[in-house]
């Protein structure tokens, strides 16, 4: 009995850090597909041009996407500043 409430009580911890999981299952049973756990947004900022067009050239020459570099840098600072 006890055993079953330890489960309950980590269930609903884990349905409050990621309900988007949950959501995702119930969606499942409705439509028969599983969505999309991330949303991508586009985003406009301004940024110098020379260091857009270095930043550019680099990406290139090194086979890196410009979009995927820049969000690995953003979660990098986040963490380091939450």
């Amino acid at each position: 009995m006890q055993q079953d409430s330890l489960f309950l009580k980590k269930a609903k911890e884990i349905i409050k850090k990621n309900p988007e999981i949950f959501e995702a299952l119930v969606e499942f049973e409705k439509f028969g597909k599983v969505p999309k756990f991330t949303h991508k947004e586009r985003a406009n900022f301004t940024i110098d041009s020379t260091i857009l067009k270095k930043f550019r050239e680099y990406c290139r020459k090194n086979n890196i996407n410009m979009s995927a570099k820049i969000e690995s840098l953003i979660i990098k600072e986040l963490k380091t500043k939450l």
